[in-house]
């Protein structure tokens, strides 16, 4: 089901979220093919679940043939759940990015460049990833969603 992404303003988009406890929930299930649904249908290279009001730390990212980023390679459909993010590095990268709580306003924003993200993936499996450039870039920008941060803020 397509969800409704709250909007800059809406103070919920500013909470911390809590973890996941429960992964054989039906609930998680329903909310990762909401996101995916919700994403799909508005183009988004990625997003976290507190932008559709659910204050949890979920993210899911990807990006195929999509026409708000035509020159991306593409990024396979990943989910996320607990994530922590460590910098690879300290290099960091300064370039636009958007944001589905912030239509048609583009801001540019530095960045790590390099990232490991240890997560649990939608059964609760651990799950480490090495990231970088434009992946990196959307996995920072919705972790950040999750502690309540918007591209703004930065």
């Amino acid at each position: 089901m397509i969800r409704d992404v709250l909007r800059m303003g809406d103070p919920r988009l500013w909470l911390v979220s809590e973890p996941v406890k429960d992964f054989s929930s039906p609930e998680l299930a329903e909310l990762l093919q909401d996101m995916r649904d919700t994403m799909a249908h508005l183009s988004g290279a990625g997003l976290a679940a507190p932008q559709i009001g659910v204050p949890l730390r979920v993210v899911i990212f990807g990006v195929h043939a999509n026409p708000r980023y035509p020159d991306v390679d593409e990024v396979p459909d990943t989910v996320l759940i607990n994530p922590v993010i460590t910098p690879v590095g300290n290099e960091i990268v300064e370039d636009w990015e958007g944001c589905l709580s912030i239509p048609d306003i583009r801001g540019r924003v530095p960045r790590v460049r390099s990232i490991k993200v240890s997560a649990l993936d939608r059964t609760g499996s651990p799950i480490d990833i090495t990231s970088h450039d434009f992946p990196a870039r959307v996995i920072q920008h919705e972790t950040d969603h999750l502690d309540g941060v918007l591209f703004f803020d930065r």
